[in-house]
């Protein structure tokens, strides 16, 4: 495997600690330990019963039967605990994939569904969910896409970073699809929880055996730091796993583990207040779109917390997304770390004052004159 550089990472690196304001990033906003410890009750006497030792390899008891409760119907069987969704992304590509496969993937999209199954040789068919449509997933190309020869569908709803996502009829239509052809299916739900009006889809790796679903507590929880994610699906395809995790990470930590367990087992509280913050910053962001609409257009989001809207005058968001930051100290992802160089993602899972503050200074960049360069085409980013 070669892995070529991901945009969208070189991009963060550059700024992503540079800047004092986030209107960039795609998961709500994070907790402190003194905040989790008051409201999940943790003592420092929890702490102090910690010990820095190995744990095991599917993960620590106490999380796999928290993340079975909420997700497996308590089956710990069918959980596997990795570092982070990204872990679990590569498992399931590196151990499910070989060279010449055919994998169909949902674009834009998250850089690894697409970038290691070409790393592998893969033959990777892109998914377009198109700007003309509002971004709307459309069934109907997806089932021309997936025929007998596809070894995998990798998808991601709600979708970063459109916000896109897929109704509960289309849900099962999806599901019918991939099962039909037989292949796997693997299904990134890091935003599944990040829902307003409408529930969140039910677990698919408990309707298709051929699923495999991925979490973390990056997104939704706030918790980016654990690096602990999740694997859930058939216990002889998580089984098929162990050879890659013994190579490369062997185990996740106690301590993280530990806040991970007790955050997922107040997971209601935790997210509840995450989501209902988010909501309010995104009528504050709809309420700026329609003050700027002769300089920004964009299709609301139905779930996730990240917006993608083109701006008119910019041809090249990289541009004004690098003004943003370098002059104004705020976080703007261009759109072309996803393949859209018009666009650029707009997180408002923040903090209020400090998404408000951003809005302002992002208003000030845009009319003081934003990007003027050749516009370049709208591609799928390590698609062909």
């Amino acid at each position: 495997m070669r892995l070529g550089r991901a945009a969208l990472e070189d991009w963060m690196r550059e700024f992503y600690f540079a800047t004092t304001i986030d209107l960039g990033s795609s998961g709500v906003e994070c907790w402190s330990v003194g905040e989790l410890r008051r409201l999940l009750g943790i003592t420092h006497e929890d702490l102090d019963r910690l010990t820095f030792d190995d744990s095991e390899t599917y993960g620590s008891p106490g999380l796999r039967r928290a993340l079975a409760g909420r997700f497996t119907g308590g089956d710990v069987d069918r959980v596997f605990a990795t570092h982070g969704s990204t872990e679990a992304i590569f498992l399931a590509m590196s151990t499910l994939l070989d060279p010449g496969d055919e994998v169909v993937v949902v674009s834009p999209g998250y850089h690894s569904l697409s970038s290691i199954a070409l790393s592998i040789g893969c033959r990777v068919v892109p998914w377009r969910l198109r700007e003309d449509d509002g971004f709307t997933p459309d069934l109907d190309e997806l089932r021309e896409l997936v025929t007998t020869r596809t070894r995998m569908v990798s998808v991601n709803f709600p979708n970063n970073p459109t916000g896109a996502s897929l109704t509960q009829p289309q849900f099962e239509q999806l599901l019918d699809i991939v099962a039909e052809s037989g292949a796997y299916l693997v299904w990134d739900g890091a935003f599944t929880e990040l829902t307003y009006d409408t529930r969140p889809l039910p677990e698919p790796s408990l309707r298709y055996e051929r699923c495999l679903s991925i979490g973390t507590m990056s997104k939704a929880y706030g918790m980016p730091g654990t690096r602990v994610g999740w694997c859930l699906g058939a216990p002889d395809l998580l089984a098929r796993f162990l050879p890659q995790r013994d190579a490369l990470t062997i185990c996740l930590s106690p301590l993280t583990q530990f806040f991970a367990e007790r955050a997922i087992d107040h997971a209601d509280l935790l997210v509840t207040m995450r989501r209902e913050q988010a909501r309010t910053n995104l009528g504050v962001l709809a309420t700026w779109m329609a003050e700027h609409e002769e300089l920004v257009s964009w299709t609301p989001p139905t779930g996730g917390c990240t917006a993608f809207p083109r701006f008119e005058r910019s041809p090249d968001a990289d541009e004004l997304c690098t003004r943003l930051g370098r002059e104004s100290s705020v976080l703007l992802v261009p759109g072309s770390c996803f393949g859209h160089p018009r666009h650029a993602r707009l997180g408002f899972g923040g903090p209020a004052d400090a998404f408000r503050t951003g809005l302002d200074r992002l208003s000030r960049t845009l009319t003081t004159g934003g990007a003027t360069r050749g516009s370049r085409p709208e591609t799928d980013c390590g698609v062909p």
